[in-house]
């Protein structure tokens, strides 16, 4: 049985880093309805481990744990496949990406085609680079944090995201002549 103060641990933590982890769970699942379950039962998962927690960054420890319930969901959907489609819904793009502060139709238009190829190529990246890119770019996770969430050492998440931000370019600029994201 958990104590109370586990429970409330848990819940004020879940509360306080709820649309990061829905939002790393829509990008991981590419489903609105995933994302929710693979939260719950990441809730779950942190409800019976609350007396284990040993301290540190609780995001990290938290995001962690969505993410394993995530790649849970991956492997059980689908263990041949590589990479999921992300959900179509644009709102998350949007934390990452500049928004159009003009009035003019086509420049609001040119954005929103830049942030749809965007989707796309990060929709098509390898899993290791697309959520190394997710957890710092939208997210904006430390390097430590991302070590911590994936379990993996600083230096691999540093080259990851390298790896990455260097292939999302690469597609963007290979595609078009479009240039890559600011910061990416």
């Amino acid at each position: 049985m958990m104590s109370t103060s586990s429970r409330a641990f848990v819940d004020d933590l879940a509360l306080r880093h709820l649309d990061a982890a829905y939002n790393l769970g829509r990008w991981l699942l590419g489903s609105e309805q995933d994302a929710a379950d693979a939260v719950h039962d990441a809730y779950l998962r942190a409800a019976r481990a609350s007396d284990t927690y040993a301290g540190g960054n609780e995001r990290a420890w938290w995001l962690a744990i969505v993410r394993n319930c995530c790649l849970a969901r991956l492997a059980a959907r689908n263990k041949e496949k590589k990479n999921v489609a992300i959900d179509d819904n644009p709102v998350a793009a949007e934390r990452w990406m500049p928004r159009a502060d003009a009035d003019d139709i086509e420049e609001r238009l040119d954005s929103s085609r830049r942030r749809e190829r965007i989707e796309m190529h990060l929709r098509n990246l390898p899993e290791t680079f697309r959520e190394v890119l997710i957890l710092r770019e939208i997210e904006e996770l430390s390097y430590r944090e991302i070590a911590d969430v994936l379990q993996t050492p600083i230096g691999t998440v540093m080259s990851r995201l390298a790896r990455g931000r260097a292939l999302l370019q690469k597609a963007l600029t290979d595609n078009g002549t479009m240039e890559a994201p600011h910061g990416l």
